[in-house]
């Protein structure tokens, strides 16, 4: 699914990407360089946390949701950069065991006022635990290219 371009995005358009499951291991291991804090990195602290158990960093969980749309190829042509996060919501733990997948729906297409080679994606990003509850919502904005015969034809 790569080569997607600036205008091959339209508004509605869903993607979903494949799942990974979050082991103990993962999740420790990214909290003890990322994120250490006890409910994090060490079981039995976690086992006294009001959330009642380990559970994977938010950090870590925005990591790997962004890999997994990123594994899809869909930007792999055009993206250039992000240009803003909004509205991120945890909306329930990661626990070791979890299986997720994203799905990003396309909110918002537009072509960049400045710059003629590019315009501004907007997405939806919900990842979803095994029960297809949501663990993580936010919007982001990515610049991405347009496709190169499309500049060509309007000869830029």
């Amino acid at each position: 699914m790569d080569d997607y371009y600036f205008e091959d995005f339209a508004v509605g358009e869903t993607f979903v990407t494949g799942s990974e499951s979050v082991s103990e291991e993962q999740i420790i291991r990214f909290a003890k360089e990322w994120d250490p804090q006890p409910f994090h990195t060490d079981v039995e602290a976690a086992s006294r946390h009001e959330l009642g158990g380990l559970f994977a960093s938010g950090l870590h969980t925005l990591g790997l949701t962004f890999r997994l749309f990123i594994e899809m190829r869909v930007l792999a042509a055009s993206n250039v950069a992000g240009a803003g996060l909004d509205n991120l919501r945890w909306s329930r733990p990661v626990r070791p065991g979890d299986t997720l997948h994203v799905e990003i729906e396309t909110t918002e297409v537009r072509p960049s006022r400045s710059r003629s080679d590019r315009g501004y994606v907007a997405m939806h990003y919900v990842t979803k635990n095994q029960h297809g509850e949501p663990v993580l919502e936010f919007d982001l904005v990515h610049i991405c290219r347009r496709r190169p015969t499309a500049l060509a034809e309007a000869g830029e």
